[in-house]
């Protein structure tokens, strides 16, 4: 059955001409059927939808399906997404389960293959993906790259089983994203030879500089935790062709917020080419990836958004394949059933399992920076209670605990400054890369309680301040609600006012900077469930100072 012409008048931008004219776009079957120029039009602008360049949906808490359906309407209609979040609970059949989720619904989801299950052996983790594995997931059409490449320090050192990995999406012919956060000089320039082709790691003006001028691409990242925009942006005048944009995790009430709509209008008020930002907002993603995302030209999917200002962008008219999924700020996606599958065995703790008896003075604090991934670390001495190290939040040095879910183990322990959490704690099942549960507070009663709480629902984030417990559950892999993203949302906020209106956290995003504490392959000093990891030396560190 051949469904009808559709057609729309306005001021069409063409991001390959880089010029704006008056045209008629129609389209017939999910296909653009031809743009005519016209000598007037609306003053409404027809242009390519924007494309998250790396993005790891299930940070957002949804399954791929809510995470389409919450993003539409900011004029998103693809993600670069990197399912390593849900491999490293359930391997293949996670990755598996995002691909059958996200074709449930309009929208485009390209999938990687995860590199790096585990992410590190310093970790555990609920699966392992090896060279079969991913030699596996690169012959699904569904696969479109190698996921980020987290172990630099194997292709540095030629990791027989990382060279493994990259040679498989090689002899695919598909590219292969890197992460490698303050790599420069000759150590970047012989992880770029390697075949890696992105960065979204880089944090410095200075680092992104020296990847560009080695011929990589530098994706610019804004998301809910980690915001490297301000220091990167000047980059896109000198190299505008190697630029794109990510959010690599949104939680979910900042994606009702905006998305890469926001970045692009950030960069018009700030004075950036209005073609520049486009391009790498829309254009750049589908050119390096092979994308089959339109890119308004006759032939082209019927893939655009239709905005009435060209400097804001808000509430676009969004299209995907013909069909309109979006308008007036308004998702018009049909929510879809959610199956949940999960791998969590983690049982109760008491509180006198989280007593760390203090075997010195001096303790390593891990130093949590607002807006960043990375840690840096100081040394200072403890506060010790009955031969007990303990929390101190008037110097705001707070206990730390990483408990694994996949087997019965004892906690793993550090102490870190940055939180400002004056009572209470917060507990997390999202955890990256492993998604052990992680907590963070003021003393041992309220950790043991919000840890708890993860362990009772088998997944999801809490809070607890005296008698008072709240907690958003995520049964999907622990990491993922069921429920309608839009509620899950509201939620989130109601949850992470809680953290800092009640428990005094100043953080941004305090539930987004506790999941990275875990994250071993972001320097400078972590916490895995097996202990404290210094990400510099890739080595576990003592938390005493003996």
């Amino acid at each position: 059955m051949i469904n009808q012409l559709n057609s729309l008048q306005g001021q069409v931008v063409d991001l390959h001409e880089k010029r704006i004219y008056p045209a008629e776009v129609g389209w017939q079957d999910g296909k653009i059927q031809y743009i005519k120029e016209l000598v007037s039009a609306p003053e409404q602008y027809i242009l390519p939808g924007f494309i998250d360049a790396h993005v790891h949906i299930e940070s957002s808490m949804l399954v791929p399906s809510e995470f389409a359906r919450l993003c539409v309407p900011h004029g998103t209609v693809a993600t670069i997404s990197d399912p390593h979040e849900i491999a490293n609970v359930l391997g293949e059949k996670g990755v598996e389960f995002m691909i059958e989720n996200g074709q449930r619904v309009p929208f485009h989801f390209y999938f990687g293959a995860p590199s790096c299950v585990p992410a590190t052996a310093f970790e555990t983790a609920g699966a392992n993906i090896g060279p079969e594995g991913i030699k596996r997931l690169m012959s699904r059409p569904e696969i479109r790259y190698l996921a980020e490449m987290m172990n630099y320090p194997g292709v540095l050192n030629q990791d027989p089983e990382v060279m493994e990995k990259i040679k498989i999406a090689q002899s695919f012919g598909k590219p292969i994203d890197g992460h490698a956060p303050g790599l420069k000089g000759e150590a970047a320039r012989k992880y770029m030879e390697a075949g890696i082709s992105t960065d979204h790691e880089c944090f410095t003006y200075e680092e992104g500089l020296n990847k560009l001028q080695l011929g990589m691409k530098v994706i610019i990242r804004e998301g809910s935790a980690a915001r490297n925009y301000e220091a990167l942006i000047p980059l896109i005048k000198q190299y505008p062709d190697q630029i794109m944009f990510c959010s690599d995790d949104k939680h979910p009430d900042s994606l009702l917020e905006g998305h890469i709509n926001q970045v692009v209008a950030r960069g018009l008020r700030e004075g950036y080419d209005l073609f520049d930002l486009l391009r790498a907002a829309c254009l750049h993603p589908v050119t390096h990836y092979g994308l089959d995302v339109g890119l308004l030209r006759s032939g082209d999917a019927a893939d655009f958004i239709v905005v009435q200002n060209l400097n804001t962008f808000e509430h676009p008219t969004t299209y995907i394949k013909g069909q309109k999924v979006a308008e007036g700020g308004k998702s018009l996606i049909a929510p879809q059933k959610i199956d949940c599958i999960n791998k969590f065995h983690a049982q109760p703790i008491s509180k006198e399992a989280l007593a760390i008896p203090a075997k010195a003075e001096q303790i390593r604090i891990i130093k949590a920076e607002d807006g960043e991934l990375i840690t840096g670390q100081f040394i200072t001495e403890a506060l010790i209670i009955e031969d007990k190290a303990v929390s101190d939040p008037g110097r705001d040095i707070l206990k730390l605990v990483v408990l694994n879910r996949y087997t019965s183990s004892p906690p793993a322990f550090a102490f870190i400054n940055g939180f400002t959490i004056q009572k209470g704690a917060l507990a997390s099942c999202v955890g990256h890369d492993s998604h052990n549960i992680i907590a963070v507070g003021t003393d041992d009663k309220s950790i043991c309680r919000a840890i708890n709480l993860i362990i009772e629902h088998k997944g999801g984030v809490s809070a607890v301040q005296n008698e008072i417990e709240k907690i958003v559950p995520l049964p999907v892999a622990g990491i993922m609600s069921d429920q309608d993203g839009y509620e899950v949302a509201e939620a989130y906020k109601n949850i992470d006012a809680f953290a800092k209106n009640d428990l005094g956290s100043s953080l941004r995003a305090p539930f987004m900077t506790l999941s990275f504490m875990a994250l071993l392959v972001i320097p400078e000093l972590k916490l895995s469930d097996k202990g404290l990891f210094d990400g510099k030396n890739f080595q576990f560190a003592s938390l005493f100072l003996e």
